[in-house]
């Protein structure tokens, strides 16, 4: 229901529309009459020159096409409507040989990246010679979907792949650089640029643009600084005005304002004169800090700097914005007067700032004034989606929430496009109030409309919908919270305490699994997920049997520097003793060692004959020795009669002389078994080599024992030995 008209938020809103475009509609014409207005009609021109375009046949349209544009239509078409099978490449052979324009006009045409990427693939199979620009629109395209891995691959390959006649440059590396820093992965971008040094690629001002742009935007102020160092230091590129005019806003957004200013002076230096961008940057940061009293002077010292360099809308409109902000909305008012006195029209933004400074500053009885002005001052101002949602906005601040929700039909009414904010708001405010019914309806919209994937113009804010993903998650609906916060990802924004709601919620649901990926993906975007998160994670998935995801999710937690007690290691240790993973099993107990947890002997031992029975004798050895350099043991006896009996006699005897020099004691009747093993195994050489050591150790054997061994020595035909042997056993 639309804000009732005594609401001090009532407009006329349709009023303000008179002088737009509204949408064309047949529906008041008679029926018999309105098949000759089925297209709006054509407006007339201005110029008395204007005529009407002539009526092509389809015959005539389709000759007109270029037969590139049209072959390359029937491949992409082909490429589209059906997955790529053995078969697609033999019907694309029809349309070969390919020429350059065929190839990037079917190669933008293609939906999905990872379809135009065989397509590129089979394009070079069939002949066609890439360049280094066909190279470069693919991996845009990669870039552009997010396929980063993919991207990734891609551009390291181009030199092979083209045989050495496409070499990388700086442009390659900028473009997927980028890529990673909109995708907010800010930390691959620091690795690629590596790798690009790696390679002898030399940046470029370019280079150092994008990556000050995406440290600058996560607040990374050192590494800039760092950066630039480097850019004027090592590589002796010279910063241009775009590094400066993205130093300076970035700089001002993160409210290091005086820095800001240094960057502006040093732009002297290197002979630049700050433009309109650069004074309209340096107004907002101190805007934005809430100097907006010196932002006015510097806005008057442009004006006297220069007769060429005069204010803009943006200019006025940032004033007015930072005058709003501190309530003072007099002085907005003024500069907003003052712009239309220098003959500068007010835009849409400027007119949706002042309406927002009146909503916050609870002036809503000058808000039909302001808007009377708003529409007489500039070329026609409509209410757009950023003045809904200050009035939804506005409304919901002030409890009148019912009204908040009938302005959402009203714009629906005008065909007023609903962006993120506009669900965020409402949504918000609905779970504030406890409706959460309508909160989860009204996400469900924002969900099937893929509002959140295709908002281009406003960046959705992930933390406002943390209220709407506690009561989801608390009320068993944790997988519907998660396809929201897909949705964000995928935008580039993300939320810490959204991914712990929704990690706590597959918890509480038993999903651990799904818990576990979106820990993955929580810890790829250099989040810190608290203690409970891991706690609660590996709990159950040792309670779910899963192995390996919590001993995956245990050393998640050490490098997120926690430390678990010692009885979580042994729980996760004996977990992947009993699925027979021995290789995580020696993983973690060299942790544990490293973390200095003390192990359990019998655990120790179990991870010992694990690594024999799967046939990774080395790791085995190496695990017992240092076990033993840590200060512990393992159960010697038992791990070499296991070894015996399981054949593993050069094993068996390694352990024995480990065990006989580091003076662990082993039993007789152990030591017999394993001289016995030996000898049937006719590994006569190393059956002496254990008695000799175990004599000087002093270790006595059974009578029986050193016979069988005689015997067998002289049987081999080490009659040397058999004397030592005998004598010993005669005395």
């Amino acid at each position: 229901m639309a804000p009732a008209p005594h609401s001090p938020f009532y407009l006329n809103i349709p009023k303000l529309l008179t002088n737009s475009k509204l949408a064309y509609s047949t529906s008041s014409f008679p029926p018999n009459l309105k098949h000759l207005f089925s297209k709006p009609p054509i407006t007339a021109a201005s110029s008395d020159g204007a005529v009407a375009e002539p009526i092509h046949s389809d015959d005539e349209e389709h000759d007109a096409i270029p037969a590139k544009t049209r072959k390359s239509r029937t491949m992409a078409q082909l490429i589209n409507s059906k997955p790529w099978s053995a078969r697609l490449p033999s019907s694309l052979s029809a349309y070969t040989p390919l020429s350059q324009t065929a190839f990037f006009q079917t190669l933008r045409r293609i939906k999905d990246p990872s379809k135009a990427l065989r397509f590129f693939k089979w394009a070079r199979h069939s002949g066609f010679t890439h360049n280094h620009h066909s190279y470069f629109i693919m991996l845009e395209i990669l870039g552009r979907a997010r396929n980063l891995n993919p991207a990734r691959n891609f551009l390291l390959s181009i030199p092979k792949n083209s045989g050495n006649t496409v070499q990388l440059t700086d442009k390659f590396f900028n473009s997927l650089i980028r890529s990673y820093g909109d995708a907010g992965l800010f930390q691959e971008s620091i690795k690629l640029f590596k790798v690009m040094k790696s390679m002898a690629i030399v940046p470029s001002a370019v280079t150092f643009n994008s990556l000050f742009h995406i440290l600058l935007k996560r607040g990374r102020l050192a590494m800039v600084h760092e950066l630039y160092d480097e850019m004027l230091r090592t590589y002796g590129v010279k910063p241009d005005s775009y590094t400066f005019n993205i130093l300076i806003r970035g700089l001002c957004k993160n409210s290091k304002v005086d820095e800001a200013f240094r960057r502006f002076k040093e732009m002297d230096t290197f002979n630049y004169k700050p433009d309109l961008i650069t004074y309209n940057t340096i107004v907002d940061g101190l805007c934005r800090v809430g100097k907006v009293n010196v932002a006015r002077n510097v806005v008057n010292g442009m004006l006297k700097k220069s007769e060429d360099l005069r204010p803009n809308v943006v200019t006025y409109t940032t004033l007015i914005r930072g005058f709003c902000g501190k309530r003072d909305i007099d002085k907005a008012l003024g500069v907003f007067r003052e712009m239309i006195d220098g003959e500068i029209k007010p835009n849409n933004i400027t007119c949706n700032t002042l309406i927002q400074g009146l909503c916050e500053s609870q002036k809503f009885d000058m808000l039909r004034e302001v808007l009377e002005e708003c529409e007489r001052e500039s070329d026609g101002f409509v209410p757009d989606t950023c003045t809904f949602n200050t009035l939804m906005n506005a409304h919901c601040n002030n409890g009148n929430l019912k009204d908040a929700l009938g302005f959402l039909e009203r714009m629906e009414e005008m065909n007023v496009k609903q962006d993120s904010a506009t669900y965020s708001i409402l949504i918000r405010a609905l779970c504030q109030n406890g409706n959460y019914g309508k909160a989860e309806e009204l996400l469900d919209e924002l969900f099937e409309k893929e509002i959140l994937l295709h908002d281009n113009n406003c960046t959705p804010l992930a933390a406002s919908f943390n209220p709407v993903f506690e009561y989801l998650c608390a009320n068993g609906k944790t997988k519907k919270a998660e396809k929201i916060l897909r949705q964000l990802m995928k935008r580039g924004t993300q939320d810490p305490v959204a991914f712990e709601t929704l990690i706590l919620g597959h918890c509480k649901e038993d999903t651990f699994e799904d818990g576990h990926k979106l820990l993955v993906l929580m810890l790829r975007r250099y989040f810190l997920p608290s203690f409970k998160i891991y706690e609660s994670l590996i709990k159950g998935l040792l309670r779910k049997q899963e192995a390996d995801l919590a001993h995956d999710t245990l050393e998640k937690m050490v490098r997120s520097s926690y430390l678990p007690r010692t009885s979580v290691f042994h729980c996760v240790l004996t977990e992947l003793i009993e699925k027979g993973f021995a290789r995580e099993s020696a993983d973690l107990m060299l942790l544990m060692l490293d973390k200095e947890i003390r192990p359990n002997i019998n655990l120790s031992s179990d991870v010992v004959r694990l690594l024999f029975k799967s046939r990774m004798r080395n790791r085995a050895f190496e695990l017992v020795k240092r076990i033993y350099e840590n200060g512990y043991v393992v159960g010697m006896e038992e791990l070499v009669v296991f070894l015996c009996r399981d054949r593993k006699l050069l094993e068996a005897y390694e352990l024995m002389m480990f065990s006989v020099k580091n003076d662990q004691h082993i039993g007789e009747t152990s030591c017999s078994t394993v001289l016995t093993e030996l000898c049937k195994g006719r590994r006569l050489s190393e059956a002496f080599q254990v008695y000799y050591e175990l004599l000087e150790k002093g270790v006595k054997l059974p009578m029986s024992c050193l016979v069988e061994l005689r015997s067998a020595l002289e049987a081999g035909g080490k009659l040397k030995e058999a004397q030592f042997v005998a004598k010993r056993t005669s005395a």
